[in-house]
């Protein structure tokens, strides 16, 4: 064996990051996190850092341009983007590896993409536990400065980003809800309780033939996100946000009641909730 083969046998292996199924259960933000990260396609929201981790203060935005992954603005303001960062199997061990990184940023300077992180911080422990508020765009229009707006070029170039994005709106009055509107209008909801009892629930309320929010809203199936359960309604054709507003806080009621059931399904209900597994897609 050559020289350089042997050096490069003794090469410390890098530590791989341990997968992590539900990566930010125990934040007070963990729906709109998954939401960020899963389904909106333009937001922003402002995190802390801890004390031990100097108190500073991000913005957290879905994406970036060039799909980079951090950025700190001249005026000092530092953009980290949730939708690049690597995959390493631990989504919050992923993000709290870019935010730490992306602090050493000069003004102007870029983290054009996240590497690899080995085992670390996580987010529970490097930021402010508290609840967040997204701020919901049409467009890219985040990307440039309050000073770069106001440039004919720069308006323009942010319009045409609206092509890019579906427009997605929050539902006021249930957390975790979000109408979009792609080819049709649907409402994607994330739910924090354990997937297989939501999976239960449903299955319940599909035997029932309940009508949910919405006699004209189909239940389209669900998929799974970062260890949560995201159901899929497809709404009636032209449906706007905040029409849903009333419907689906009386309907949570049902629904929770649904999924905190203990009765054991009929074999109706195992034959729909057989049908709804079968449909799901896991994202990442």
């Amino acid at each position: 064996m050559g020289k350089k083969s042997r050096l490069k046998d003794k090469a410390p292996k890098k530590k791989r990051v341990p997968f992590v199924e539900r990566p930010y259960e125990g934040l007070q933000s963990e729906l709109e996190l998954v939401a960020m990260r899963e389904i909106i396609p333009a937001a922003t929201t402002t995190v802390t850092t801890t004390e031990d981790y100097g108190s500073r203060e991000i913005t957290l935005v879905t994406l970036l341009p060039n799909l980079s992954a951090a950025v700190r603005r001249k005026n000092g303001e530092l953009l980290v983007a949730i939708q690049t960062v690597t995959g390493s199997g631990d989504a919050s061990r992923d993000l709290a590896a870019l935010i730490l990184e992306a602090l050493e940023l000069e003004p102007g300077e870029t983290i054009p993409s996240a590497p690899l992180p080995e085992p670390g911080p996580r987010l529970q422990d490097i930021l402010v536990d508290e609840e967040l508020e997204l701020d919901l765009y049409e467009e890219f229009s985040y990307w440039v400065s309050d000073e770069e707006k106001d440039r004919d070029e720069v308006r323009e170039a942010i319009e045409q980003t609206r092509d890019n994005v579906s427009p997605t709106v929050a539902v006021d009055s249930v957390r975790g809800a979000y109408w979009v509107r792609m080819a049709n209008e649907f409402v994607r909801w994330i739910r924090t309780e354990d997937q297989d009892r939501v999976l239960d629930g449903l299955a319940r309320l599909q035997t029932a033939r309940s009508e949910g929010f919405d006699k004209d809203a189909r239940f389209v199936g669900a998929f799974r996100a970062c260890g949560l359960l995201i159901p899929v309604w497809q709404l009636a054709p032209g449906t706007e946000a905040d029409e849903l507003a009333g419907p689906m806080a009386e309907f949570d009621a049902e629904f929770s009641a649904a999924i905190a059931s203990t009765e054991p399904l009929s074999p109706e209900q195992k034959r729909a909730r057989s049908g709804i597994v079968s449909r799901q897609v896991t994202l990442r």
